[in-house]
């Protein structure tokens, strides 16, 4: 059971970027997958989550109406979208899940402690 994280870079502020969290070993179609990020110097904060049947999605405060998590369980691959980025979401960008479910909504407002599968992580960095 692997996640790989992918597509994190240097962008300036205002810009986009959308990262990936794949999977292999296992079909993410099955498990909720929250993101989340670790700012340098700072504790790990869940960023968004994503259900899996109905597909509800749950975003922490400060990325609610810029980011957007997504899933195509076709390419065993979930997005996270992120627009009008911003110094302060610089971080390393992490996909987990767990083997047992879990409440998005309660999981996405936490740092994920307990959570048994984890991506390497993707850095983002936001700067002009």
């Amino acid at each position: 059971v692997q996640l790989q994280a992918s597509g994190g870079g240097l962008v300036q502020p205002g810009g986009s970027l959308r990262l990936s969290c794949a999977a292999s070993g296992f079909s993410l179609e099955s498990y909720p997958i929250v993101w989340f990020r670790q700012p340098p110097g700072k504790e790990r904060e869940g960023v968004a989550c994503i259900e899996t049947s109905d597909g509800r999605t749950f975003y922490a405060d400060s990325v609610k109406g810029r980011f957007a998590v997504s899933r195509d369980d076709a390419k065993n691959t979930v997005y996270l979208q992120m627009n009008n980025l911003k110094p302060e979401d610089t971080a390393r960008y992490y996909c987990a899940t767990d083997e047992y479910p879990f409440p998005c909504v309660v999981v996405v407002n936490s740092a994920g402690a307990g959570l048994d599968y984890w991506g390497k992580g993707t850095q983002v960095t936001v700067s002009s």
